[in-house]
């Protein structure tokens, strides 16, 4: 009996050992099929708060928890994942969670009342903040080490597209189909990616077995704390100015609401590019794709902060602001499972999704208290001090924070 169980788990880890030595790109594209379907089903309420609203007969701001539903129960998601899950195949977990996509996308577009509505976003919030913590771990074991930075790049590009995408054509779509139809539509696209998942993820045992305890042992570990800080750090800079970035277009360089449209497209196609430059970078070290990343955005503030008056050098800053930013995750995400111990990969990722949403919160909040006080400028300058200390802080630190890029963990000089 036992040799059979032996038998069978030496299987299991050859079928995934074998996706890791023969790179599983169609698996890969799985993942970032999942998430731009759960990025873009996150963005939808912003371009449809208002018919929601008023179908559902509340309040704008009211609908507006949905938003706030979602981040909150994925922050707790991406922390529980590994844990509650631990034991389970991750493709049945992966295929688990996009099932959660579609569920969410049906009750949505169904709902007649607040009550249903947050129930959704409840759902989704769980299928976003679970499969964020898992991506990156997931998409090591289907790649080679040295495909990893590769990897990530193609499923980040899921959320750029979704970014790009998810608010006009969901603004659109709702206007002429009304809004249940672009959930409705959310939904279509959740079966899509679910059918491309069980048709291509291979089988992926569970490996550790994970606790609370893992998340403490692992926030005790330098090299991780570097990362997390630098996420606090950096990422809460970035939101605190570019929650704030229309305000400032619209006061600095007066553009029109047109003009300002387009200069947010820049951005997002920039940051769609900024994915696959990271991605670059971060094949040689994740750590200089953060420094690069910080630093740019510094720049960006500073050029904003001096030339802001003038429409095209507005236009051209908040371009390579998206750039910038697109490096960051890629980055981030890849450094963190370069440090962790492998069998604790996941778990590490439950640690960087609660590490995004305490920045973004916080990033955003900060930012409010500063355009109050000292105006658009002002917000923009912390943006420009806080990329700035964090890009340095990896760079005079991160020199003791070994990556593991083959077979063994190596140090790049930055």
């Amino acid at each position: 009996m036992s040799d059979s169980l032996s038998a069978t788990a030496l299987e299991f880890d050859d079928t995934a050992e074998e996706a890791r030595d023969k790179p599983a790109w169609a698996a890969v594209t799985s993942l970032t099929f999942g998430v731009f379907g759960l990025v873009t089903a996150e963005f939808l309420p912003a371009s449809l708060l208002t018919p929601m609203a008023a179908d559902v007969g509340v309040s704008v701001g009211a609908a507006g928890q949905a938003v706030t539903a979602t981040a909150v129960v994925g922050a707790i998601a991406g922390l529980a994942a590994a844990i509650v899950t631990r034991g389970i195949d991750r493709r049945i977990v992966i295929w688990s969670l996009t099932g959660l996509l579609i569920v969410s996308s049906v009750i949505a577009a169904v709902a007649t009342n607040l009550t249903t509505l947050l129930l959704a976003r409840v759902l989704l919030g769980i299928g976003l903040g679970a499969f964020w913590s898992m991506v990156a771990a997931t998409a090591m074991r289907l790649v080679p080490p040295s495909a990893l930075p590769k990897a990530m790049s193609l499923i980040f590009a899921g959320v750029s597209l979704a970014t790009v995408s998810a608010a006009p054509i969901g603004a659109y779509l709702g206007n002429v189909m009304g809004w249940r139809f672009v959930f409705w539509l959310s939904a279509l696209v959740g079966v899509a990616t679910l059918v491309v998942q069980i048709t291509v993820l291979p089988r992926l045992p569970a490996r550790g077995s994970p606790d609370i305890r893992t998340l403490f042992r692992l926030l005790g570990q330098p090299s991780i704390a570097l990362v997390l800080a630098g996420i606090v750090v950096v990422i809460s800079g970035h939101f605190a100015g570019f929650t704030y970035v229309r305000p400032f277009l619209e006061q600095i360089p007066k553009l029109s609401v047109e003009a300002i449209s387009l200069v947010l497209l820049a951005y997002g196609v920039g940051g769609f590019l900024g994915n696959f430059a990271g991605g670059a970078i971060t094949a040689r070290s994740a750590k200089a794709s953060v420094i690069f990343g910080a630093f740019l955005i510094a720049v960006v503030g500073v050029s904003l902060l001096f030339l802001g008056a003038s429409p095209i050098a507005s236009a051209v800053a908040v371009g390579l602001w998206g750039f910038a930013f697109g490096a960051l995750p890629v980055g981030f995400q890849t450094w963190l499972v370069r440090v962790a111990p492998e069998d604790e990969a996941e778990s590490a990722g439950g640690l960087i999704v609660a590490a995004f949403q305490i920045a973004i919160a916080s990033g955003a909040i900060f930012g409010g208290l500063l355009v109050d006080g000292f105006g658009t400028l002002g917000v923009i300058a912390y943006a420009t001090i806080a990329t700035l200390v964090g890009g340095a802080g990896v760079l005079l630190l991160g020199s003791k924070s070994p990556e593991r890029i083959g077979a063994g963990a190596v140090t790049h000089a930055l």
